[in-house]
C-alpha cells in the first residue's frame, strides 16, 4: 500500500459495518461498566468514553499492528478498538488475574504488549513523553513505525506537553499526537484554563503540521488520521490532530457535573457519533436495519461473555501481592 492509498478511507460495506460495530462495542461496554460500578463489582476510579467513540475507532483505522499506542486513564475505548479482547479488559476492571494487566492496573492502567498498547496513564499528560521515547527507540532501531499518543486538552497545560512537542518536532520523530478535546479538563471549561482555545495552533508554534477534525464523525476522524499517518510515514515528522469531541457522562463516577448544564449535554447528544453514522449508513444504503440489529445482538453477547469471564476469574493470592514490587535491600 502506498502512502497515498493509505490516506484514503475505504467506505465499502464491510468497512462501514466494522466502524459501526467498533463504536457500538465501546458504548455498550462502557454502559455495562457503569452498571457494574453501581453494583460494586468494579471499584476505584472509573472514567467512561461514552460520546467519544469516533476518535479511538477512527484513528485506529490508520495504524498498523506494529505501531504503538499510548492513552490516558479514559482508555477502555482505545484498548477495545486496538484489538485487546473484551474479556481480558473486563477482567482487568474487576481486578482479576485474567485481566490484561493481571488485575494490577484496573480501569486506569490497561496494558497489552502483544498489541503494543502501552497503556492508560493516571498522570495527566504522562503518556506524551512515553510516546516520544517509543518513537525515538523505533527511529534508532530503524523500524518504520508510528507512535500514536491520545490525550485530553487538559494535558496541554502540563510542562511535558511542551517538552514532548518540542523534542518530537526538533528530532522529526514519527509521533501522531491526538488531542481529544472534550472542552472540559476534568471540571474546568477550556476557555477558563487556556488563553488560546484553538489547541492545534499550539502545535504550529513548534512548526508541526496540525489539523482540526469533528471528533463526533468517525469517517472524518479516519480520513484525517490517514492523512496524518501518511505524512508521518513519508518522513515529514510528527503530526498533531485535534479531535473536537464531547463526553456524555461525567468525568468520573464521582463527578457531580456542576460545571455544565443539562441542556448543553443534551445538545451534544444530538451529535452522537453512533447515531449520526448509523443514520448516514442507512440513508446511503450501506447498511440495512437488520445489519444494525445484528451488530447490537452480537455486541450484547460479547459483553455478556466478557462479564462471565471476569466473574469466573481469580483473585491474586495474598502471598503474591509483593511480586514485581521493588523493595530496596536494607543496608547491612
Amino acid at each position: 500500500m502506498t502512502a497515498q492509498q493509505g490516506a484514503k478511507p475505504r467506505l465499502d460495506r464491510a468497512h462501514v459495518r466494522h466502524l459501526l460495530a467498533q463504536m457500538v462495542r465501546i458504548r455498550r461496554f462502557e454502559e455495562k461498566c457503569a452498571e457494574l460500578y453501581t453494583q460494586e463489582k468494579i471499584r476505584g476510579f472509573l472514567h467512561l468514553y461514552v460520546g467519544e467513540e469516533a476518535n479511538a475507532v477512527g484513528v485506529m483505522q490508520a495504524l498498523q499492528p506494529d505501531d504503538a499506542i499510548v492513552a490516558t486513564y479514559r482508555e477502555h475505548g482505545h484498548a477495545l478498538a486496538r484489538g485487546i479482547g473484551m474479556g481480558p479488559v473486563m477482567a482487568e476492571m474487576y481486578g482479576k488475574q485474567e485481566g490484561c494487566s493481571r488485575g494490577r492496573g484496573g480501569s486506569m492502567h490497561i496494558f497489552d504488549a502483544a498489541t503494543r498498547f502501552y497503556g492508560g496513564n493516571a498522570i495527566v499528560g504522562g503518556g506524551l513523553p512515553l510516546a516520544v521515547g517509543l518513537a525515538l527507540a523505533d527511529r534508532m532501531r530503524g523500524l518504520p513505525r508510528v507512535s500514536a499518543c491520545f490525550f485530553g486538552e487538559g494535558a496541554v497545560a502540563e510542562g511535558e506537553f511542551h517538552e514532548s512537542m518540542n523534542l518530537a518536532a526538533l528530532w522529526r520523530l514519527p509521533v501522531l499526537f491526538v488531542c481529544e478535546n472534550n472542552l472540559y479538563a476534568m471540571g474546568t471549561a477550556l476557555e477558563l484554563s487556556e488563553s488560546e482555545t484553538d489547541i492545534h495552533l499550539k502545535a504550529q508554534a513548534y512548526r508541526m503540521a496540525s489539523e482540526v477534525v469533528d471528533g463526533m464523525d468517525v469517517v472524518a476522524v479516519e480520513a484525517a488520521a490517514r492523512r496524518a499517518v501518511a505524512a508521518i510515514r513519508a518522513g515529514n515528522g510528527p503530526f498533531f490532530l485535534e479531535c473536537r469531541t464531547y463526553r456524555f457522562r461525567a468525568h468520573s463516577m464521582f463527578d457531580a457535573q456542576l460545571y455544565r448544564s443539562k441542556d448543553e449535554i443534551e445538545a451534544w447528544k444530538h451529535r452522537c457519533p453512533i447515531e449520526r453514522f448509523t443514520n448516514w449508513a442507512l440513508g446511503a444504503n450501506e447498511l440495512h436495519p437488520q445489519d444494525v440489529a445484528t451488530i447490537e445482538s452480537d455486541v450484547a453477547a460479547e459483553v455478556a461473555a466478557a462479564v462471565d469471564f471476569a466473574e469466573a476469574g481469580t483473585w491474586e493470592p495474598v502471598e503474591d501481592l509483593c511480586r514485581d514490587v521493588y523493595t530496596p535491600r536494607a543496608a547491612s
